[in-house]
């Protein structure tokens, strides 16, 4: 493994009940930030958490707050959101008319711009914009719903936007999402990426949350490091 790997748990899989106390739990674990996924019943077929839980959660984590937007044109929330104390917008290629103008409306609001790809959605359609994009988020199942087969198909999706970006000299941070577990880390760490999401991978994993952390962080290292 020759680059850093963040883990960034994701909040759905968290206790709803106890939301304070799972966030405490994970940033005290020494999780990198937290993953707050937005659907809205349209783009994706689900609906969940919104502007006011992130309000309340962020007076307690110090954190980054990835909002992931499963949302039909998602800019119009962008300033909602960063007001309500997002740090990343990570946007659907799919759910935009025009990606570069989401995308400049996401910055003024000073978020993070990031872009998510469907699994039906190739790394190319990113090619126009890969120079001027910080983030790229691909997903390793179809989104809208938790506890899927991770798509190892995925895998050389995440290895073109690697070398993709060391082609036009972009320092492009790869986030992976869906079926993210020790085994499936290792994968994805060894094409490249370097934020891994996980809900049940860190939430529901054995010995606890620190030690899930740990082993989905150093799951791409050799046996001995």
């Amino acid at each position: 493994m020759s680059h850093q790997i963040n883990i960034s748990p994701s909040l759905l899989a968290a206790d709803f009940a106890h939301l304070a106390d799972s966030i405490e739990a994970v940033e005290q674990a020494g999780a990198d930030e937290l993953h707050f996924d937005v659907m809205d019943g349209l783009f994706v077929p689900n609906i969940t958490i919104g502007i006011p839980i992130l309000e309340a959660i962020r007076p307690l984590t110090k954190l980054p707050i990835d909002i992931h937007m499963m949302v039909t044109e998602p800019a119009r929330y962008a300033k909602q959101f960063a007001e309500a104390g997002g740090d990343i917008f990570t946007i659907h290629v799919e759910a935009c008319d025009d990606l570069e103008t989401s995308l400049g409306d996401t910055r003024v609001t000073g978020m993070v711009a990031a872009v998510s790809l469907k699994p039906d959605t190739p790394a190319s359609v990113l090619q126009p914009f890969i120079s001027s994009i910080e983030r790229v988020l691909v997903m390793t199942v179809e989104p809208g719903f938790g506890g899927q087969r991770f798509m190892s198909e995925m895998l050389p999706k995440i290895t073109e936007l690697t070398e993709m970006a060391h082609r036009t000299g972009t320092d492009l941070e790869i986030a992976v999402d869906g079926g993210i577990k020790v085994d499936t880390a290792r994968e994805v760490i060894n094409a490249g990426a370097t934020t891994l999401i996980s809900g049940t991978g860190v939430f529901d994993y054995p010995n606890g949350l620190k030690m899930g952390i740990k082993a989905l962080r150093h799951a791409g290292a050799n046996e001995h490091d």
